[in-house]
C-alpha cells in the first residue's frame, strides 16, 4: 500500500464495519496474509527448543520464523474455534492447531515455552487463561504486548482496518472497520496469576503503546 492510499484510508475510513476475531472475512485476511508471507532474520528466543505453545498464533506466522531457526520445533498454536478449523490444512507433523489449551499441551508433551505475542487481552477472560497457560507447566513463558493498567481491570473497544490485521501489507479489495473488545489488565493482578512462576524480566513494550512485555520461568527450573 502506497503512502497515498495510507493517508487516504485515515482522512477516509471505510463505513462497513465487521466485528470480533470470529468473523469469517477477517479469519480468511489473516490466513491468506499468513501464507503469503515470508519472514527473514533468526529468533534467538526459540533457538534450540523442542516445543512450544503459541497462545493465539494467528495461522502459524511465528511458527514460520521459529522454523527458520530451528528446524526441528515442534509449534502449537492455540487460537479461536474460527481460525484453528481454517488453518488446520496448514499442519503438519510439526505444526498442529488447537482451541484448547489443555489438548494443545497433551501433544506437546514437555512445554519449553509458552510464547504469546499481543493475544491475551482479546480472550472473554485474561486472568483465567493465564492460570489455564499455567496449568500446562512449561519452563518459561514469555509475553508481548500486553496492555498493563496501574488500576483496576478495563475493557474497551478498539478497531482497526481488515487490511492491517495478519502479517505484511497487502490490502484488501475492498477494506473494512474491525471492532473488538480489548482489556487493559493491572499489572499485580497479570503477574499474581502467574501461580508456580517467578516473574524474570518486564518492561515496557516499544511496539505498542501502553503495553508491556513479560518473562516468567517456572518456580522449581
Amino acid at each position: 500500500m502506497s503512502v497515498m492510499q495510507r493517508l487516504l484510508k485515515k482522512l477516509f475510513p471505510p463505513h462497513e464495519v465487521i466485528e470480533g476475531y470470529e468473523n469469517e472475512e477477517l479469519i480468511e485476511t489473516i490466513y491468506r496474509k499468513t501464507v503469503a508471507f515470508q519472514p527473514d532474520g533468526d529468533w534467538p528466543l526459540v533457538a534450540n527448543l523442542s516445543a512450544v505453545l503459541d497462545f493465539g498464533g494467528g495461522a502459524g506466522i511465528h511458527y514460520k520464523l521459529a522454523r527458520q531457526q530451528t528446524p526441528g520445533i515442534r509449534w502449537a498454536v492455540v487460537e479461536t474455534p474460527a481460525m484453528v478449523h481454517r488453518a488446520i490444512g496448514l499442519a503438519t507433523e510439526q505444526l498442529m492447531f488447537f482451541d484448547d489449551i489443555e489438548k494443545a499441551a497433551d501433544w506437546l508433551g514437555s512445554i519449553d515455552l509458552m510464547h504469546s505475542n499481543g493475544a491475551i487481552q482479546y480472550v472473554d477472560d485474561p486472568t483465567g487463561t493465564v492460570k489455564a497457560l499455567c496449568a500446562a507447566r512449561p519452563a518459561r513463558m514469555v509475553w508481548y504486548r500486553v496492555p498493563i493498567s496501574d488500576g483496576a481491570d478495563s475493557t474497551e473497544i478498539q478497531t482497526s482496518l481488515l487490511s492491517n490485521n495478519g502479517p505484511g501489507l497487502v490490502a484488501s479489495a475492498k477494506d473494512k472497520l474491525v471492532k473488538y473488545e480489548r482489556h487493559w489488565i493491572s499489572k499485580s493482578g497479570f503477574v499474581s496469576a502467574h501461580d508456580g512462576f517467578r516473574l524474570t524480566e518486564h518492561g515496557p513494550d516499544p511496539r505498542e503503546r501502553g503495553s508491556q512485555q513479560f518473562s516468567f520461568a517456572r518456580a522449581d527450573t
